[in-house]
């Protein structure tokens, strides 16, 4: 392409070839086609990076273990990795069954004008209150930490055209599972499940 150009520039620039007004309209083609390579190549779209991500959904996710509550924590980013929000799971600190992590961070976004360009991170599969924030708002990508202690709705979202990544985070796996070992009941309140049983594992027993 420079040396198209340079020829073009070479050409115009004789003043025994072209009047003025072609010479000058040749010039602006140049000038418009190198503007518009370099412009093609600076706006290519740059994959974010998921994993880094994810780390601000686990900030949040400590945050809620400090506080006494359930370790799960979420983000919402735009294509150029940008943060938006974020929040964690405040069933247990605020009172309110409905602040899971991804609603929490849903509503300290504000009002967007459009959800399809932005991408919800969180550390565990969001369940079906939450899957169907995902499809009522339009969220077109989902970043998941981890689906091991609790699958959600997932499968769902992805029947329905949304991209879900599962990073399978080792981070976010053991977290959350050390609590749900050390606060059953809790964790089936959170999931809208019954008390588990005495002496049976949460998972065996309800799922």
């Amino acid at each position: 392409m420079f040396v198209v150009l340079g020829l073009i520039l070479l050409y115009v620039s004789s003043p025994e070839n072209e009047p003025e007004p072609c010479r000058m309209t040749m010039v602006r083609i140049a000038r418009q086609s190198y503007a518009g390579g370099a412009m093609s190549t600076s706006s290519s779209v740059q994959t974010p990076n998921y994993v880094t991500m994810l780390q601000v959904a686990l900030a949040e996710a400590r945050t809620g273990l400090s506080e006494g509550g359930i370790p799960i924590g979420a983000a919402i980013f735009n294509l150029r990795g940008e943060l938006i929000s974020s929040g964690h799971n405040r069933r247990v600190q605020q009172n309110d069954p409905s602040i899971h992590g991804e609603t929490d961070a849903f509503r300290r976004a504000g009002r967007q004008r459009s959800y399809l360009d932005l991408i919800m991170v969180t550390t565990l599969a969001p369940c079906w209150y939450c899957s169907g924030l995902v499809r009522q708002f339009g969220f077109r990508t989902v970043i998941v930490g981890e689906s091991r202690n609790f699958p959600g709705g997932i499968e769902w979202l992805r029947s329905i055209g949304v991209e879900v990544i599962d990073l399978a985070s080792p981070e976010c796996i053991t977290m959350l599972a050390d609590y749900i070992r050390e606060n059953p009941g809790v964790w089936n309140e959170d999931i809208g499940e019954p008390p588990p049983q005495v002496g049976c594992s949460v998972v065996r027993c309800n799922r």
